[in-house]
C-alpha cells in the first residue's frame, strides 16, 4: 500500500528543484507554504462535502476529493521535509490503541509539556 506513497514521495522531492512554469508542484513549491496550506484546507472542504452527498451507489466524488486531499497534504509534508513514513510510523503506533487511550496520551504528553514551560 505504501509503494504509490513512497513514489509520489520521490516525485515531490524531485518537483522542489523543477521549473514552477514546467510542474503543478513546483508551482505550489514557489508560492510558498501558505498557498500549499490554501489548497489543504480547499481539498479538505471538498472531501466534506462530497462525503455529504455521497451514496452507497456513487462514491466516485468522494474518492477524488480524498485522493486530492491526501496529495495536497503530501506536498505538505514534503515542504516541510517530513517523510511519509514518519506519518505511517505514527498510525502503526496507534494500532490496537483504542482512540479513547491514544487521545488520552496526547493529553498527557501535552499536559506535561505545558507544566515545563
Amino acid at each position: 500500500m505504501t509503494t504509490i506513497l513512497h513514489q509520489l514521495e520521490a516525485v515531490l522531492q524531485a518537483r522542489k528543484q523543477a521549473d514552477p512554469d514546467s510542474s503543478y508542484v513546483a508551482s505550489l513549491y514557489a508560492r510558498g507554504l501558505n498557498k500549499i496550506l490554501e489548497k489543504v484546507g480547499e481539498e479538505s472542504t471538498e472531501v466534506i462535502l462530497a462525503a455529504k452527498d455521497a451514496t452507497p451507489d456513487n462514491q466516485d466524488d468522494l474518492v477524488s476529493e480524498t485522493a486530492d486531499l491526501w496529495f495536497h497534504t503530501l506536498v505538505m509534508l514534503a515542504h516541510h521535509d517530513i517523510p511519509v513514513d514518519a506519518v505511517t510510523d505514527e498510525l502503526a503506533r496507534r494500532f490496537g490503541l483504542s482512540g479513547l487511550e491514544e487521545k488520552a496520551s496526547r493529553g498527557s504528553a501535552q499536559n506535561a509539556q505545558e507544566g515545563n514551560k
